[in-house]
């Protein structure tokens, strides 16, 4: 794991290094970049992987007690760690909240994403997601102490698999949602880094139906991918996504929930290289 010190605060993350196409792979709230060890094991054959540990409540390295970490905040910490690692062109990557990233990212005229894939992820009015996201945006207006008791339940697999949990976010996942939840329980400065964030998130819930109106002006190329049994992010939003975006397509993986990169990595690291060794994706949905 390398470590790079950004104006927010120390970010960790992993470079599979190599001269494959670039991806940066952004992570969801509570979730750090193990959500996509399985398709970077992957893909590091023939791409380049780089995957950030965002301050989004599984992070072991606290940020600045000032640092922004509304969404906006935590975009342009995307926008500087692709700035400071000379990665403009790279197609960026986002599951969950990383997607939600992404579409903010796809504003920016700076022309740091080549190409944009979206991964079953929150979009429109969809935020926070379902029980799962509501039950965290209140839990963050706990002060950081009763926010660790919280999570202290999430020790118990029973109540990780509740749907106000990990429950209808991923099928097979659960031993990586375990290990997440371990350091808002143990590390009092995560917890308070959680709790802002959390509460940063919950005071701009309209954010993402601004990034929506962008959408049009991203003319790269994007690919839009979607859990067909996703109950946490409509997949009605992912044809949303792709009808707003002028250079997309959209593919729907079976047998998943939200968290594709842990229900189905082979298929995602299939459809992920598919797509980095294409010229442009046509407007086209296909399904795995």
């Amino acid at each position: 794991m390398e470590r790079i010190e950004l104006t927010a605060g120390p970010v960790e993350y992993e470079d599979t290094g190599g001269d494959g196409p670039v991806l940066a792979l952004l992570h969801g709230m509570m979730m750090d970049a193990t959500l996509w060890d399985a398709v970077v094991a992957d893909l590091a054959a023939d791409h380049r992987c780089l995957v950030p540990t965002l301050p989004l409540g599984a992070h072991r390295l606290p940020v600045r007690p000032d640092a922004d970490l509304s969404l906006p905040g935590v975009a342009r910490l995307v926008a500087e760690f692709v700035d400071r690692l000379g990665l403009g062109g790279a197609t960026v990557v986002g599951n969950d909240t990383g997607g939600a990233l992404v579409q903010l990212l796809m504003g920016d005229r700076a022309g740091r994403i080549g190409r944009a894939v979206l991964v079953s992820c929150e979009a429109f009015d969809n935020f926070p997601p379902g029980l799962t996201g509501r039950t965290l945006m209140a839990a963050g207006k706990l002060p950081p102490a009763l926010f660790g008791l919280f999570m202290q339940q999430m020790r118990l697999r029973a109540l990780r698999r509740l749907p106000v949990a990990f429950g209808r976010l991923t099928k097979r996942g659960d031993a990586a949602t375990a290990r997440w939840t371990a350091l808002a329980r143990r590390c009092p400065a995560v917890r308070r880094d959680t709790v802002r964030m959390l509460r940063a998130a919950a005071a701009d819930p309209h954010a993402l139906l601004s990034a929506a109106d962008r959408l049009p002006g991203f003319r790269e190329p994007a690919l839009v991918v979607w859990a067909d049994e996703d109950r946490v992010m409509p997949p009605e939003h992912g044809r949303r996504l792709v009808d707003l975006l002028p250079n997309a397509r959209l593919v729907e993986v079976a047998d998943s929930y939200t968290l594709v990169p842990l229900d189905r990595p082979a298929e995602l690291a299939r459809v992920l290289r598919e797509f980095t060794y294409t010229a442009g994706p046509s407007a086209t949905a296909g399904s795995v």
